[in-house]
């Protein structure tokens, strides 16, 4: 029986395999979410304790981002030839032993390195996971399978706030970095249950375990006899020239402008919110609260946001997330005595939004690559992005050592927004939106 790989994958009913798949990768989102979040809730004591600058505990705390950079260009082109299955557990394994180095460190430069090298587990789990549940979602549930399983990154940042307010002041800020070990637990889970990427089954000729899949998620299928799978061809020499390939090289720029300036608003006020809340007259309880309501506020737009998504197309969703962050975060650099209501709901609106503007990107960059740089392409937005990232926490830590009015520094997360809407606006065409030939291999019934 001869049956296209696409159209298998695009109506299927959305079943046990897909929340498999939606669970174990938003498992290990969540403690990518909790390992990112935790240096802003430690930052405050950390100075403290090692008599270091706001500057320079931004410049400890962009070690790992710019692991993250390098970690998501290098795992997510390697993926796309190895297949996400591997690289996603060899990544889990990495930022879960070196978030738990920190706990061990005796001076900054060391947390630094512990991060950087956590970084790159973190870096390149992103970009694998996303692309993984992109490909076996259904097609008209895509953008919310991906919102879902990345609001475990939200998870994992409340977790963090919430673990920071009990435990910092009885356990010390290292505390945090000893229960970032716990994703080891997750691995056998992974080893066991995460499925490979269909396409890559395809090209490696694992048929038997392609037909499997293929039943799994189309009970339909015949249980016996021969599966042949139309799919697209071979990938090419190298996945990331298809980035540029066929006049979609401007697409792809626009795109990386949007996930650096998104990121640096993210990774920004991640660092510096607690912080910047305490300059503002709250104490750090208080702060780690508005972590908390940022989170929270993201994983209800995120999954409204992917609802309407699939409905009316991820762009116009995305580039209104965008204007409703940059619009809320200035807001908060203008409040001052104003009503607590009136400052949580700018924490919600503003950061909220920010994160779920992330994690639709991320759907939309799922959505504008074909399967054989699909990684790649998501991969080095994400590594394009961590630059951004990087310069965030950087910006902040030298506008706070600089004693600028707190405006500034909220204006300074909010202009990237507007920036990045504008970017979204003037992608005309996606990349993906081009057919790609097929070619038809066997896939064996057991």
């Amino acid at each position: 029986m001869k049956v296209g790989l696409d159209a298998v994958v695009g109506r299927s009913r959305f079943g046990p395999f897909h929340v498999r798949i939606v669970v174990l990768c938003g498992l290990v989102i969540l403690f990518d979410g909790y390992d990112l979040t935790i240096y802003g809730a430690a930052v405050p004591r950390m100075i403290a304790e090692f008599g270091i600058s706001p500057a320079t505990a931004g410049l400890i705390g962009s070690g790992a981002l710019v692991g993250m950079m390098l970690g998501a260009m290098a795992f997510g082109a390697l993926a796309d030839r190895v297949g996400r299955r591997m690289p996603i557990i060899a990544c889990v394994v990495l930022y879960t032993v070196f978030t738990g180095a920190v706990f061990l460190a005796s001076s900054p430069w060391e947390v630094g390195i512990y991060r950087f090298l956590a970084g790159l587990g973190l870096g390149g789990v992103m970009p694998n996971a996303v692309a993984l549940v992109s490909e076996y979602a259904p097609a008209r549930l895509r953008s919310t399978m991906v919102s879902v399983m990345f609001s475990g990154y939200m998870v994992g940042g409340i977790a963090a706030a919430l673990i920071g307010v009990w435990f910092i002041p009885a356990y010390g800020w290292r505390s945090l970095y000893l229960l970032g070990a716990l994703p080891l637990l997750v691995v056998p889970l992974l080893v066991k249950y995460l499925p490979e990427a269909p396409a890559f089954l395809v090209r490696r000729g694992r048929t038997d375990e392609l037909a499997a899949t293929l039943r799994a998620l189309d009970p339909s299928l015949p249980a016996d006899g021969e599966l042949r799978v139309t799919v697209e061809e071979a990938p090419p020499a190298s996945p990331v020239a298809t980035l540029f390939r066929n006049g979609s090289g401007l697409n792809t720029v626009l795109l990386w402008t949007a996930f650096f300036m998104v990121l640096l608003m993210i990774y920004g006020l991640l660092t510096w919110l607690p912080q910047l809340m305490i300059e503002a007259g709250y104490p750090l309880g208080s702060s780690l609260s508005f972590l908390m309501t940022l989170f929270l506020a993201g994983i209800v737009i995120t999954w409204v946001g992917g609802y309407l998504s699939d409905r009316f197309g991820t762009r116009p969703v995305l580039i209104v997330s965008y204007l409703v962050a940059a619009v809320f975060v200035a807001l908060l650099g203008f409040l001052g005595d104003s009503s607590l209501v009136l400052v949580y709901a700018s924490v919600a609106l503003g950061g909220g939004a920010t994160f779920a503007a992330q994690i639709f990107a991320n759907a939309y960059a799922a959505q504008s690559y074909p399967a054989h740089a699909r990684s790649a392409g998501i991969g080095w937005a994400l590594g394009i992005g961590r630059i951004g990232a990087i310069i965030g926490p950087l910006l902040g830590g030298i506008l706070l050592t600089a004693g600028v009015p707190l405006q500034v520094n909220f204006l300074a997360f909010a202009v990237p927004g507007v920036i990045a809407a504008v970017a979204l606006a003037l992608i005309r065409t996606r990349t993906g939106d081009a057919p790609d030939r097929a070619a038809a291999r066997p896939a064996a019934g057991r």
